[in-house]
């Protein structure tokens, strides 16, 4: 019993990154007011461009006679993974802030963009890679679990906390950074004024365009890595068809259930990651195998319905997101 929890927690927290990562995502993004429902198509962009990153990299060293580095394969998939998804999170800030857009009509546009972006080259990469496009062993060595001597081998401490790949202690520091911005830096202090209340954080000379570009630029980055985590761990560096698989989506929810705070978006992550997983540790008999599938889904709805019960001003979404700003309107 205690080994299948071990087992089941483990799993959750792998499964629980992508998701982190979405919503950390998110929720930079609507700190600053823009309500961005393109994260599934951010996603998207980062995975098929981080696994597209590393398998031209490895080709390319290989023609060349070398042998590619999984730690420099890994570094490009990180970088080309945040670009992608920061290029659709700027198409997207282009249009709503400067344009002036419907924000919820601009994101979903970027999700069905970026699904179709991430599919299309998906498959039109695999079909000049002969049939399918997957990067080396020695790439995916590099997401597997992380080994760190001495600490690795203390006996419960070490298998408690590095039985993960570098990506899941990158989102916790993602997350630890932006708690500490959001509530002890004036950035932070700043940015959140802007999405409260943008009229009087202008009055203050607070450059609403600036935050409001940076942060939506920097979440969707930070949702292309998620994404990219997609491609690189969960099918094992290997492209599939529609990888992302509503991830996106339950990252959204997650937000919500997180009430926009960075540090209980790490908790959230790790119960939804557990449900989605938990058909392959707790079997109860004569329940279909769908019913498990459907978990994640239902807890978003009862969390929706829950969110909207407490209407709480503390943990309230930020006033001004979904509403685009206009000085003039002041």
């Amino acid at each position: 019993m205690l080994s299948t929890l071990n087992s089941l927690f483990i799993a959750a927290v792998l499964a629980g990154t992508p998701l982190l990562l979405g919503a950390l995502g998110e929720i930079l993004t609507e700190k600053s007011g823009n309500l961005n429902l393109g994260v599934e198509g951010m996603m998207f962009m980062g995975a098929i461009t981080g696994l597209a990153g590393s398998y031209y990299y490895e080709q390319g060293v290989v023609k060349a006679g070398g042998d590619p580095s999984g730690v420099l394969s890994a570094l490009i998939a990180l970088i080309v993974s945040f670009l992608a998804g920061a290029l659709g999170a700027l198409i997207y800030a282009f249009l709503t802030i400067s344009l002036r857009a419907n924000q919820n009509v601009t994101g979903l546009t970027l999700t069905i963009f970026g699904t179709g972006f991430g599919n299309f080259f998906g498959e039109y990469i695999g079909q000049k890679a002969g049939g399918y496009v997957a990067v080396s062993e020695v790439t995916k060595n590099t997401f597997s679990k992380l080994h760190i001597p001495v600490l690795s081998d203390i006996p419960v401490l070490g298998k408690l906390l590095f039985q993960y790949n570098w990506v899941v202690y990158f989102a916790i520091v993602v997350a630890i950074i932006m708690a500490w911005v959001f509530n002890k830096s004036r950035i932070g202090l700043n940015l959140r004024a802007v999405g409260e209340d943008p009229a009087t954080a202008d009055a203050a000379g607070i450059s609403i365009t600036k935050y409001k570009y940076i942060a939506t630029v920097v979440g969707g980055g930070i949702c292309g890595i998620g994404g990219m985590y997609m491609s690189m761990v969960t099918t094992s560096g290997v492209w599939v068809h529609g990888c992302v698989s509503g991830y996106g989506w339950l990252a959204v929810a997650l937000v919500i259930f997180a009430t926009w705070s960075p540090a209980r978006g790490m908790l959230v992550a790790l119960i939804f990651g557990g449900l989605t997983i938990m058909r392959m540790y707790v079997n109860i008999p004569g329940l279909p195998a769908q019913i498990y599938d459907m978990l994640p889904y239902v807890a978003t709805i009862i969390v929706l319905i829950v969110t909207s019960m407490r209407q709480s001003k503390e943990h309230a979404q930020p006033k001004s997101c979904g509403n685009n700003y206009f000085r003039e309107e002041r």
